[in-house]
């Protein structure tokens, strides 16, 4: 759903090609250095193919030679990387997390640990640090972006001009988009599964603490965390800012070494270890748990969505006033059920939400968090309300739910009544890529940059890199 607009990322360097299947290469050779970091020709080789194949797979080309586009690229992620290290910009990435991960499903990929190494012909541990310094230096990356164009803000009157800019045959269209409204319920035994989630928490605490069982190996066969259970439940040290309050203000009055009791918070029940404080940065383990029904729970609360329905459908109770007397959604019950992004919002931003950017019309890319709700939708008729069908929201509950069409938006030309948050993004996100060319530019000229010979006669979209 409508986020804040941020660059198109020239980051999606993860590997690099590191980690494509390595050619025999008789001859490799640094063919850049940005900084104190060199780029090899392989490495522009391998990213330039899976440029390229990514385009054919989309079914579009590109005018620029991608050996080329390839080694601009990985130069500017370099120069971020250099650059955040002489600002000490810190990331906030997760990065064991996201190498356990990859490692995961690579292995999963290969059959087994001995093939993944036959394949790359390095072992595991190897694996593991060449992704892990990969990951980081893309972390520090993007927090260097980011800290160049977090602080770019847009008033009203550049929107405005931004619109009137663009030639009239050149705006940007808007796709079909959806208004809808929905009546949500979790089931009626909603306290009993959170005491038996309480209860099987206890019994994993109990056992950590005696002794019979370790706190990572229960996290590893138990947490419903997928960010953290492959580690043990351990998460990269994190300030109390970052995290939930009610797991924050758990997390601030322990020691080191301590298992927290029972804490419940916006995701769900955790028991928590914390391993060490360093200065504002917490360190810790966490075990996660979601409240579970039987099939039977729901099953009655759909059954009791579906008699809503039809009382709706027979014009026994507005949709509206249903919504208002029987909705679990707080935030869309007070407002018809009509659904607005609000929830994700404050997700994305830890409960800053900026009013402006609530947005109640969704085109069909924004229903990545509620798949099933443009499932329904899209059989649906203006006016028309579903029957109920099982879910979950954006915390990974369960719930049943009932949704109406209030209204499509057929596809149209955007203008500055109708779509004016989408412009605004459109805008915002323009004048963040010309602060970070012009930042971008004044860094090339002030760091020590080399390209190789063969490369300096290429197409750059930034003149600055040869010089």
């Amino acid at each position: 759903m409508l986020k804040k607009g941020i660059l198109a990322s020239l980051l999606v360097l993860l590997f690099a090609g590191a980690f494509a299947e390595r050619r025999q290469v008789m001859l490799d050779k640094v063919v850049a250095v940005v900084g104190g970091s060199s780029i090899l020709y392989s490495d522009v080789a391998d990213y330039a193919h899976q440029l390229t194949a990514q385009r054919r797979q989309q079914g579009y080309t590109s005018d620029r030679d991608p050996m080329n586009e390839a080694l601009e690229a990985m130069l500017t992620q370099k120069l971020l990387y250099n650059q955040a290290q002489i600002d000490s910009v810190t990331h906030m990435a997760d990065i064991p997390s996201r190498v356990e991960e990859q490692v995961q499903q690579m292995v999963e990929s290969e059959g087994s640990i001995p093939a993944l190494e036959a394949r790359y012909h390095m072992p595991i541990y190897s694996i593991r640090e060449m992704m892990r310094q990969n990951y980081e230096e893309q972390a520090y990356a993007q927090a260097m972006q980011q800290e160049v164009i977090g602080k770019v803000t847009i008033i009203p009157g550049e929107v405005e001009r931004f619109y009137k800019s663009i030639d009239r045959d050149s705006l940007p269209m808007i796709a079909e988009q959806y208004v809808y409204a929905q009546i949500t319920k979790f089931p009626k035994s909603m306290k009993e599964a959170k005491q038996r989630t309480r209860e099987r928490l206890l019994d994993l605490r109990e056992r950590i603490i005696t002794g019979k069982a370790k706190f990572e190996n229960m996290a590893r066969m138990y947490s419903q965390d997928p960010g953290t259970m492959m580690r043990g439940g351990e998460m990269d040290p994190t300030p109390l800012a970052g995290l939930d309050p009610a797991f924050a203000a758990a997390l601030e009055t322990m020691k080191p070494g301590q298992i927290s009791e029972i804490v419940e918070s916006q995701y769900g029940f955790h028991i928590i270890q914390l391993l060490d404080r360093r200065g504002q940065l917490y360190h810790f383990r966490h075990i996660l748990l979601l409240p579970i029904f039987t099939s039977e729970e729901l099953t009655e609360t759909a059954r009791s969505l579906d008699s809503l329905a039809d009382l709706i459908r027979k014009d026994s109770i507005t949709f509206e006033k249903a919504a208002l007397e029987y909705s679990d959604d707080a935030s869309s019950k007070m407002n018809g059920g009509v659904v607005s992004n609000h929830d994700l919002l404050e997700r994305i931003y830890s409960f800053n939400v900026d009013v402006r950017q609530t947005v109640t019309k969704f085109l069909k890319e924004d229903f990545a968090y509620a798949p099933d709700d443009l499932h329904h939708l899209m059989q649906l008729q203006p006016g028309e309300v579903s029957d109920a069908f099982l879910t979950e929201d954006i915390m990974s509950n369960k719930l049943a739910k009932i949704v109406k069409l209030v209204e499509i938006i057929p596809t149209h030309v955007a203008s500055l009544n109708e779509d004016y948050l989408r412009l605004e993004e459109m805008a915002l996100s323009a004048k963040q890529e010309q602060v970070f060319r012009e930042w971008l530019t004044k860094k090339i000229d002030a760091m020590y940059i080399w390209i190789a010979p063969e490369f300096r006669n290429g197409e750059f979209e930034n003149k600055h890199w040869v010089k």
